[in-house]
């Protein structure tokens, strides 16, 4: 197995020698605690958000494109809309939108599949918006949620999107999330069908091996000989893994701006100050009475508070 150094926050990919099998390794730590810096989900939310953050990296390093890759689920359970966006360079954002009184009514010992179902309830579906740069190519891709947890709903995905017999574990706690894609590549002209069976059926059984809970904690290397021990592989330099927000002081500028001095000036007097939060990343801007004079008039203004 070829491999290098480790390192945090990576996408990994892997390829079964001379099989027609090949996979993506993903752990996230650092980008996973600062995408939710400013936000207080609850913990099945977080959960379910960690782990479509996951899928949209996975999907994402399955595709050779530059753009954007927009993973979308919603539900009619308590959670009813979740958003991941990825760009080819693995740059990360992704927000949920939920009922807090019905993840409460959940109750602490619901799990598995009851958990799942009651996040995001049974008439929901995951849709994967593709935004390519090439001449502006958008591809979209809808299917519904199906299965007991989101890893099933995601090789529901692949089964139906890209034909591509897939396998996957998603894990996600409030430190980590991490997951392991398997997926099976048409065989090559000449190849024996039988063999190609052969070797997915045992790639997909031996994936029966990884641990959700292991994921979090092994690193690549560890987890790729721990699951597939008889396998050949052949493990690839990282790419690393960013959470980027597209929110920024410029953007909320043009907001308020948009928006005219006088209604500004009216929040400003009713409230002592304008405080914009982004639907992402949840980040609030504050500005002030003098930011607010500064930016309706030709004076630069000095830059508004961040709330911590």
């Amino acid at each position: 197995m070829d491999a290098t150094a480790p390192l945090d926050d990576q996408v990994r990919r892997f390829i079964f020698e001379n099989r027609p099998v090949r996979g993506h390794w993903v752990r996230l730590e650092r980008a996973w605690q600062a995408l939710r810096a400013h936000a207080d989900y609850p913990a099945p939310v977080q959960e379910l958000l960690g782990e479509a953050v996951v899928a949209s990296l996975l999907l994402a390093a399955t595709l050779k494109f530059k753009g954007t890759l927009t993973f979308q689920l919603q539900g009619d359970g308590a959670v009813r809309l979740l958003v991941a966006q990825c760009t080819h360079d693995f740059r990360l954002r992704a927000v949920a939108r939920y009922d807090a009184d019905a993840v409460r009514r959940l109750g602490e010992f619901s799990s598995g599949g009851a958990r799942f179902r009651g996040l995001v309830g049974h008439a929901g579906r995951i849709t994967v918006t593709i935004e390519a740069e090439e001449r502006g190519a958008r591809y979209q891709g809808v299917v519904p949620l199906s299965g007991e947890s989101l890893a099933e709903s995601l090789e529901a995905y692949f089964a139906a999107s890209e034909q591509l017999p897939t396998t996957v574990v998603l894990a996600a706690d409030a430190g980590r999330i991490a997951g392991l894609l398997v997926q099976r590549l048409p065989g090559t002209a000449g190849s024996d069908d039988s063999e190609v069976d052969a070797a997915w059926t045992e790639a997909a059984r031996d994936m029966q091996r990884i641990v959700p809970a292991q994921l979090l904690e092994a690193e690549a290397e560890a987890t790729l000989l721990r699951g597939f021990p008889r396998q050949a592989l052949r493990l690839f330099r990282g790419a690393p893994v960013h959470f980027e927000c597209r929110c920024s002081l410029d953007r909320v500028a043009g907001v308020l701006r948009a928006l005219g001095a006088g209604e500004v000036r009216d929040v400003l007097r009713e409230q002592g100050a304008v405080t914009v939060t982004c639907e992402f990343c949840q980040r609030p801007y504050r500005f002030d009475a003098i930011d607010i004079e500064a930016l309706f008039s030709d004076v630069p203004a000095k830059s508004p508070r961040t709330l911590q």
